[in-house]
């Protein structure tokens, strides 16, 4: 007796749902965000193709949903990075450091813009 071959289908409705989510993510992208104007007006989180971003007093334009605290200070000309400690303001926050390899999420809630201070050596200690 032979054996048909038919195709299995499987349903998997969580893989199906996150593709489209995805794909209406991707239909809504902002074309440029503002992120610290955005997160005073407190508006919601939203994704863009470009983001604007303020460290210290100067504004830089990011073309990724996500930058490194060394990416950051590198666009920003604080090099070598290991010199400067980040910080990123929240709003409605404090500072919170922002590590070399620690990963930003440009859109999330309330980020407002990065400050950096050059790392103090101090005396006697090697």
């Amino acid at each position: 007796m032979e054996k048909e071959n038919k195709p299995v289908q499987r349903h998997n409705t969580s893989l199906e749902n996150e593709v489209k989510q995805l794909i209406q993510e991707a239909e809504v992208l902002l074309e440029e965000l503002d992120v610290e104007q955005h997160a005073k007006a407190g508006h919601k989180p939203a994704r863009a193709k470009r983001y604007k971003i303020r460290v210290d007093d100067r504004y830089f334009i990011v073309h990724q949903h996500f930058i490194t605290g060394r990416g950051i200070l590198e666009l920003a000309g604080k090099v070598p990075p290991e010199s400067f400690i980040l910080t990123e303001k929240v709003r409605g926050g404090g500072l919170r450091t922002i590590g070399l390899d620690e990963s930003v999420e440009l859109w999330k809630h309330g980020l407002e813009r990065f400050t950096t201070l050059p790392r103090q050596v101090q005396e006697g200690l090697n």
